[in-house]
């Protein structure tokens, strides 16, 4: 079992106490989600150090004078035996898992999932209370006094906090958001909302971006999920892509800077966290067979089960083994583009002669087929002929109405103020 951090009175808060109010006007926006939570603004463009404010609660428990251990439950471990090392008799486990029942399963409890014991400051300690979190946002907290056991299931309090944050690439998207102690779900929903116009397998050191955005926490500051991107502008190449959120049409997208949506007919790239191992290329030494021959693909190297979407609508026309390529997928988008995904560990839910979605999975990394490792090898043919995914242009869907390019460019202007 792993060692036991002892957190006295004091308990830690993950972020500054200092903020800035930013404000901006939004059109059918998440901002009502907002206002239905505890809301502070904080405008950074690094993360301030941690600073402990004093605390004589936990999780609504008073702990004045009490001593709160926290660990991660152990793997393969049961409830009763694991309650014993604290002082609890069977009867009170047996009292806890009975008026457990109810409310929570305690044979569903999972290792490395996050505990406390809160206990007296005796010379031998008596456990008050023992508390399991289910998940980021919901726990269970039962109350022990002598042969009497309560038990309760509670939600944290979510707060919803506004932040602006910026930072310059120096390997990776992904790398740059970590490395300053941003949530790592902040790369990825940028990558989403600017994954028809920027390869970010493809930036280059220098590229900048700044990005408005609305965090949601537990009241013990834990990071629960990314609410939504208020704004952002990505400087790729020296050229700034803005993503302004407008809704029209009773649908809130992203668009630039003169109101063209950011989405397109096709995703730049049919999976995530990989990196380019070979190119699109009519002159290719093959790894594997040992001669030159054209390798008409990119080809991704990423982890074997790594999801693999389709980059557009369209209809499944082959699910099947190919010679070569092993399991492969070919989806028919319209009477001019057919993609291929190739060497997949396995299939999504689909099947020959069905309707997928763009981002819609179809299916799974693998190294099936005549292949040296896991990767996906991806083709896209115009007019049946092999075209370079990497170089082909994608034709943007509608735009903001002529009728609300007014109230779309108010929107627009106000944002960019935020962020210049």
């Amino acid at each position: 079992m792993k060692q036991l951090n002892l957190i006295r009175i004091c308990h830690f808060l993950k972020w500054s106490a200092l903020s800035v109010l930013v404000s901006c006007v939004s059109s059918c926006t998440n901002q009502e989600n907002v206002e239905h939570g505890q809301q502070d603004s904080l405008k950074v463009d690094s993360v301030e150090a941690v600073k402990p404010i004093p605390r004589d609660s936990f999780l609504g428990v008073d702990v004045h004078d009490l001593d709160v251990l926290q660990g991660e439950f152990p793997n393969n471990q049961i409830l009763g035996k694991f309650l014993l090392q604290y002082g609890l008799t069977s009867q009170q486990i047996h009292l806890l898992s009975e008026k457990s029942k109810p409310i929570f399963d305690v044979r569903k409890i999972r290792g490395g999932n996050t505990y406390h014991i809160i206990q007296t400051r005796d010379s031998v300690p008596v456990t008050k209370n023992f508390i399991y979190e289910v998940n980021p946002t919901e726990y269970i907290i039962y109350t022990i006094e002598g042969d009497s056991v309560a038990v309760r299931r509670l939600q944290k309090t979510m707060i919803y906090r506004e932040r602006i944050v910026s930072g310059e690439i120096e390997t990776s998207l992904w790398n740059s958001v970590v490395g300053q102690g941003v949530p790592f779900d902040l790369a990825l929903q940028m990558s989403n909302i600017y994954a028809w116009n920027i390869d970010f397998f493809g930036l280059q050191k220098g590229d900048k971006y700044r990005v408005q955005y609305v965090e949601v926490l537990c009241d013990d500051s834990s990071f629960v999920r990314i609410d939504t991107i208020k704004t952002a502008c990505f400087t790729h190449c020296g050229t700034e892509f803005w993503a302004i959120p407008f809704c029209q049409g009773g649908r809130t997208d992203y668009y630039d800077a003169e109101g063209n949506s950011l989405r397109k007919a096709f995703l730049k790239a049919p999976l995530s966290y990989s990196r380019i191992s070979s190119y699109f290329t009519h002159k290719r030494f093959h790894p594997v067979l040992k001669y030159y021959r054209p390798h008409h693909g990119v080809d991704y190297a990423a982890p074997k089960g790594t999801p693999v979407s389709t980059i557009g609508d369209g209809r499944v026309t082959y699910k099947g083994w190919t010679k070569g390529g092993g399991n492969t997928v070919k989806i028919q988008h319209n009477s001019m583009y057919t993609t291929s995904y190739m060497h997949l560990s396995k299939f999504g839910k689909i099947s020959v002669g069905s309707m997928v979605r763009q981002g819609e999975v179809i299916g799974y990394v693998g190294s099936t087929g005549v292949s040296t490792g896991p990767h996906l090898d991806f083709r896209v043919y115009q007019n049946g002929t092999p075209v370079n995914p990497l170089t082909i242009k994608s034709p943007p869907v509608e735009p903001v109405a002529d009728s609300n390019r007014v109230a779309f460019f108010a929107i627009r202007d106000s944002l960019q103020k935020i962020l210049k």
